[in-house]
């Protein structure tokens, strides 16, 4: 699956666009001025727990917030 197969997946079931993801994460203090703050396991944590999202796809918008693009 590419990497924007994800997103659009993510997308699809959460309805929450990679930028409301940037956002959220900004509001829960995961992202300062753009930057990661916090290690994988708590992005994935709070993805998995809030959103019901699979490894898999957590990992995608971690790398988002990495740097990652389409």
């Amino acid at each position: 699956m590419s990497f924007q197969a994800y997103l659009d997946n993510i997308q699809e079931k959460t309805r929450k666009s990679p930028e409301d993801f940037k956002i959220l994460a900004t509001a829960k203090g995961f992202l300062k001025e753009g930057q990661l703050c916090v290690k994988a396991t708590e992005i994935t944590n709070w993805l998995k727990d809030d959103f019901e999202l699979g490894h898999g796809h957590a990992m995608a918008i971690f790398a988002l917030f990495k740097g990652k693009t389409v």
